[in-house]
This record gives structure tokens, C-alpha cells and sequence, in this order.
């Protein structure tokens, strides 16, 4: 299908330039070279067909730079971003700005599976409950009544529904559950009709890992496919897409995906009459008992250590072996029980399904011998955990799924380069030679709106006394701008110990990462104007608080990738048999876009004023310390607590006092 181009046909620039239609409709506008140099190369890479890097600084404007291009092209474009929340935003607030420029795409917004209601299951979960098979979850009453009245099933519509109530896994979509065409719901299936609108939408609005799992489809069944048939693919935040596509090449189980697959087998078959039979009731029964006796056994077995673990041959042996061939057994048992069936029970159709994935992703984490996949295993405190396999290097993976396609790839964020070099980036994706690449400054003044403070006098983080002076530092950082920080650390041992220590160090609210969910946590940082937020990775970025709120970002350590970690294990002892030093092609370009990331979360506006401390003195003694600082803003320099003191009460002085009206103006810049 084509879509027409606006009736009145434009170049983006012109849109968004001093005498375009934009300056008209919104007072006091100013357009940015930045901007409208981003919108060119966008438009070029649409009309071309072309693969194009943008490194856009906050505060560019990119979500429009891209969207006014792909609104007026003549092709179904997808926009990719890092999370559900910003794609929320760019339908709400973005695409709203660029109707006010006299374009109007049709655009629908995608989500994973598991944001909708299934109505099958709903119904088989409500027949359980009436003929005693299973005791209703809390909160059943709430979606009963909500399901309704909802016109998309989007689990958002739905907020009284707490985000970890159990009962929503019972009855929502996944691709474990959903059975297509088949289903007697499909017509009235809330993802049937969420991609009938995308098929008849010319902007598609969905996130990496949607994206990344339609690219798996594709390659796994013939005919799946998650998201309809695109010309071009835009992807937002892009530099978080390698670690996305390593998830989604992979394959991960949990215990609780064995556990699911055994209640919906019992309930499925309870509910097809397939226990009328007495012998067979029996023979099924044990079946489903092997395979909770095998994941229990498998899923104990992993050590309860910190982080992901190497899956190795010294922990296959014993109850993970015993736990790991009674998994096999019964999916293989479970498969002999419902083939005959299948076709008059869609239930059963879907458990079929489930359990030959599961024994396929099983084989997979279990072959020793793979080349191109590193097993792990991911300990939790409750006997959960999980095990998985990922690919070691994705760039072949994109090569073969995503570059070799025709039409525009184009990938944005405001860290894409380390001091301006792509090279990581497209070496890690495998991103074709003729890429083009562009550097867009931000128009922020860093030098007079941030300083970067970096304290000598600390010792090395590896040294014990290092705890005792951090915590030091951080009171009397805290102490010179009032609160209003975040403290961000590189894993959550450093900073429970850090939150430990402070918490009742000086009289601001103080939270810590996990304390509440994330945007309650937000919520309450951004209101209370000096609160102290202790944080790990899932803060260094996607996070926007603007205005006076956040004027303080500590950052504990650099954050290099630990090298115990299986997949960068693996990807370091790739690279060295390769006569590739890891730490220079590897380790620090990772660092050092992570650090821009974290540094990202102070500046959001151009009248944010505020400070980042790294306490971390390698970056200035160590000689790879040059790289990670080339790749930051130019924030001014600070040596010593009296230069913070003096550069903040400047600062402050001259910045408002309350938040700023225009937080939510249509072009200011989102994570």
C-alpha cells in the first residue's frame, strides 16, 4: 500500500524553519541548525533507501527531525524506541505536533503480547473457577468488569490492576499462548485488531524489543511475523538495540514458564474431556508431575551467586542433569499425549505449541559444543532463576535479518559515537560499510550549565578505603546543592551499601531503586524538588527529570562491563583470539557510552543548571581516562569541592526558581 504525500508538499526543513509552519503555531519558536541538518539526512536516507547513523545531543529535537521525513514519505515507516513509555510519548505528544504542521499519518502504536488481555484464556480462566478446577487470583473481579468496557485490552487502560498482580499471567497474550487464526476469538481479539490497524497505519510505533522479536519470527515460521511488512525502520535510543538483539537471538527458561506450561496443560485437557478416560487421567498426571519435579530440581540447582553465571560443564552434573532430563522426557511425553487432539481443542493447540518451544530452547542452552552461543544460568533468592543462551557476536545475526533488506535504516540517539567515532557502534552491529554518519552537537551551553567534578583525592574503588571516602564526598556534595540528586551506581551491592550508609545522613527524602516502582519512585523525586534517589542501571538512562528538581548526578564508578559476566566474557575471548585487545575495542567504548548515558540524565532543558561527580579518579590517572571524557559533554571542569561550591551558587543564581512552564513543550528532547 502507498500512501499519498501531503497535499502541500514540503521538505522537513522548511517545516521546521523559521518561516515554516511550526514558527507559526507555536509563539516564541526557534529553530535549530542541529534539527533541521538531521531532518536533510533523514529525509536523504528515506528517499535513497540508504543506512544512516545520527548522534543527535539532547535538546536537538530529534523525534521530530525524523517524524516530519517520515510523515511526508510515500512509505510505511516503523519507529522503533528503547521502551513502551517513549513510544507512548511519541504518540501522544509528537505525533500530535506534527498534525498541527498540516500532516495527519494514519499511526498505531504496538506493543508485546503480554500488554493485552486474551480472551480465550480469560474465558478458560473464569471456566476453571466455576467448575472448581482453580481458586480465583485477586483481582479477577477488577478485569472481569474492565474487559468489558475496554476498547484496546491494553493492560495500561487499567491502572488500578497492581504491575505484579499474578493473576494478569493467567490471562493475558504471549506468544506461548496465542494460536492465530484459529482461535475462535480472533475476530474480536484486541491484538487481532490492534494489527489490523497497523496494517492500515503509515507510521507504526513500537519498541526494540518488539522489533528484535518480529526479526526472530520472520527467520523461525514461515508467514509469523509480529509487525506488518515496512519500508523503513527508524530506531530511537539506538545504542540500547545490541543489547536488545542479544536477548532475542537468545533463548532464556525460567521455572515459572515450566510451571505455566503445567497448569494450562492440566487445564486444557480437564476442560477438552481428555480425563474421562481414567488410565489416561493417570498417565497425564505423572507426566505433569515429571515436569514440576524436573524444573524444581534444575532451576535449585543453580548457585545462588550474584549476576548471570557461565553455565559450565562442573554445574550440569547431579540435579540439574537429573532436573534437565525429566524436563525433556515430559515435553516429549506431554507432545505424545495431545498430538491426537490438537486439532479439536485450540487450548491444547496452544500447549502443543509451548511445549515443543520449550524443548527446543532447552536443547539449545544444553549443547556444549555450539560455536556461536554462551549458556548462563541467573540465580534468584527463591529457587526461581533462569537459563539461557545467547549469541556471542549479533553483527552476522543483523547482517543476514536486518541489513540485507531493502528500504532506509536509520539509527538515532544521543550516544551512538565514543569522541565522535562510530566504529564501536557499527562494528557491534555489523552495520554495512556505506553507513552514513552524523555528529550533531547539542545546542546546550554546557560550559555554563554543567560542571564535572572529579575528585582526586579519592582512592581507587577496588581499594576498601574507597566506601568510607565515597560516602564522604557524596554528604558534602549533597550538602552544596540541597538535595535534588541522583546517585547512581554500577550494581546494586555498591549501592545498597552507599543507601545504607546515607540514608539518614542529611534531612531530604532519600528512595532506593526497587523501594517502589520506577515511576512511583519518578513521581515522587520530581515533586519533592530535593530528594536524594539512589539508583543502578535501569536510571542511567530513559529517565527525564527537567527543571530544578535533579541538579546533582553522583556517579559512583566508571562503568565497565564486568568481565565475569558469560556473554562479555565470551565476547572478550573472541577478541583476543581474533589479536584483538578487548579492553581498547570492547570494554572501554562500552564504558564510555554508558558514562555519556548517566551524564545525559542532568541537562534536559536549556535553563537546567547542575553538577555530575564521578568518583572514580581512574578517569584522570588512567590513560584510557582521555577516551571516556572526549566522549562527554564540554561541561566545565571542577578539581576541588570550593570550585563545585562556587561553580553551583553561580549557577543557581542565575537559574528559576520554580520548574519550568515549557517542561512539556512538543520540542524539547526525551531520554
Amino acid at each position: 500500500m502507498v500512501w499519498p504525500r501531503a497535499s502541500l508538499i514540503m521538505a522537513a526543513r522548511d517545516r521546521l524553519d523559521r518561516n515554516g509552519p511550526l514558527a507559526k503555531v507555536l509563539p516564541g519558536y526557534e529553530p535549530r541548525e542541529e534539527q533541521l541538518r538531521m531532518a536533510d539526512a533523514v529525509e536523504h536516507a528515506l528517499r535513497e533507501g540508504t543506512t544512516l547513523l545520527v548522534e543527535a545531543g539532547t535538546g536537538t529535537g530529534k523525534s521530530l527531525a525524523y517524524l516530519v521525513p517520515a510523515a511526508e514519505s510515500a512509505q510505511r515507516v516503523v519507529i522503533s524506541t528503547a521502551t513502551k513509555a517513549l513510544g507512548e510519548q511519541l504518540v501522544e505528544k509528537d505525533i500530535p505536533t506534527i498534525r498541527r504542521l498540516g500532516l495527519h499519518p494514519d499511526v498505531t502504536l504496538v506493543k508485546g503480547l503480554s500488554n493485552y488481555i486474551c480472551k480465550r484464556r480469560l474465558e478458560e480462566y473464569r471456566h476453571a473457577i466455576v467448575t472448581g478446577a482453580m481458586v480465583p487470583e485477586q483481582g479477577i473481579d477488577r478485569i472481569l468488569e474492565w474487559v468489558e468496557r475496554t476498547e484496546t485490552g491494553d493492560r495500561s487502560d487499567l491502572p488500578t490492576l497492581p504491575e505484579d498482580a499474578p493473576v494478569w499471567r493467567e490471562v493475558t497474550s504471549s506468544s506461548d499462548t496465542r494460536i492465530g487464526a484459529k482461535c475462535r476469538f480472533y475476530d474480536e481479539c484486541f491484538v487481532t485488531k490492534m494489527r489490523r490497524a497497523a496494517e492500515a497505519s503509515q507510521i507504526i510505533v513500537t519498541n526494540h524489543h518488539l522489533f528484535c522479536a518480529d526479526l526472530a519470527l520472520r527467520n523461525g515460521f514461515s508467514g509469523a511475523q509480529a509487525l506488518p511488512d515496512y519500508d523503513a525502520i527508524i530506531f530511537d535510543e539506538a545504542h540500547a538495540l545490541e543489547d536488545v538483539a542479544t536477548e532475542f537471538f537468545g533463548v532464556r527458561l525460567t521455572r515459572t514458564r515450566f510451571d505455566t506450561l503445567v497448569r494450562d496443560a492440566d487445564r486444557a485437557l480437564r476442560t477438552a474431556g481428555f480425563f474421562l478416560d481414567r488410565s489416561r487421567e493417570q498417565s497425564v498426571l505423572r507426566t505433569l508431575m515429571q515436569l514440576s519435579s524436573g524444573a524444581l530440581r534444575l532451576f535449585a540447582s543453580i548457585p545462588r551467586t550474584h549476576g548471570r553465571l557461565l553455565l559450565q560443564p562442573s554445574m550440569r552434573h547431579g540435579e540439574f542433569d537429573d532436573g534437565a532430563r525429566l524436563l525433556l522426557e515430559g515435553l516429549d511425553s506431554l507432545l505424545g499425549h495431545v498430538r491426537d487432539f490438537v486439532g479439536s481443542s485450540d487450548p491444547l493447540l496452544a500447549v502443543s505449541r509451548r511445549a515443543a518451544t520449550l524443548k527446543d530452547s532447552l536443547q539449545t542452552v544444553l549443547d556444549e559444543e555450539s560455536q556461536t552461543h554462551v549458556a548462563f544460568a541467573e540465580p534468584d533468592a527463591r529457587g526461581g532463576g533462569a537459563i539461557g543462551a545467547s549469541p556471542v557476536e549479533i553483527g552476522p545475526l543483523m547482517q543476514e535479518r536486518l541489513w540485507s533488506r531493502k528500504g532506509a535504516v536509520i539509527l538515532a540517539s544521543a550516544t551512538l559515537s565514543t569522541g565522535g567515532d562510530f566504529s564501536f557502534i557499527r562494528q557491534r552491529l555489523g552495520m554495512p560499510a556505506d553507513t552514513a554518519e552524523h555528529s550533531l552537537p547539542s545546542p546546550f551551553d554546557y560550559g555554563e550549565q554543567a560542571g564535572l567534578y572529579i575528585p582526586r583525592n579519592l582512592p581507587e574503588p577496588r581499594e576498601e578505603r574507597w566506601m568510607d571516602a565515597a560516602c564522604a564526598e557524596i554528604r558534602k556534595l549533597v550538602a552544596i546543592t540541597g538535595g535534588g540528586a541522583f546517585v547512581l551506581c554500577t550494581s546494586l551491592r555498591v549501592m545498597r551499601a552507599l543507601h545504607e550508609a546515607l540514608r539518614e545522613a542529611w534531612p531530604h527524602p532519600t528512595w532506593v531503586q526497587g523501594q517502589l516502582p520506577k515511576r512511583v519512585l519518578l513521581d515522587r523525586f520530581r515533586a519533592a524538588h530535593d530528594g536524594v534517589l539512589f539508583a543502578t542501571s535501569s536510571f542511567w538512562e530513559g529517565v527525564d527529570v527537567p527543571g530544578r528538581a535533579l541538579r546533582l548526578v553522583i556517579i559512583d564508578k566508571l562503568p565497565f562491563e564486568a568481565p565475569n559476566d558469560p556473554v562479555t566474557g565470551a565476547r572478550i575471548a573472541r577478541l583476543i583470539e581474533q589479536g584483538i585487545k578487548p579492553f581498547e575495542a570492547l570494554q572501554v567504548p562500552a564504558a564510555a557510552l554508558a558514562l555519556k548515558q548517566g551524564f545525559g540524565r542532568l541537562i534536559r532543558t536549556r535553563r537546567d543548571v547542575g553538577i555530575v561527580a564521578i568518583l572514580d579518579r581512574r578517569i584522570v590517572t588512567r590513560s584510557y581516562g582521555k577516551t571516556l571524557i572526549d566522549s562527554l559533554p564540554p561541561a566545565s571542569r571542577l578539581s576541588s569541592l570550593d570550585e563545585v561550591r562556587a561553580f553551583w551558587t553561580l549557577a543557581d543564581a542565575h537559574s528559576p526558581v520554580d520548574d519550568f512552564p515549557f517542561d512539556d513543550h512538543p520540542l524539547r528532547d526525551t531520554p
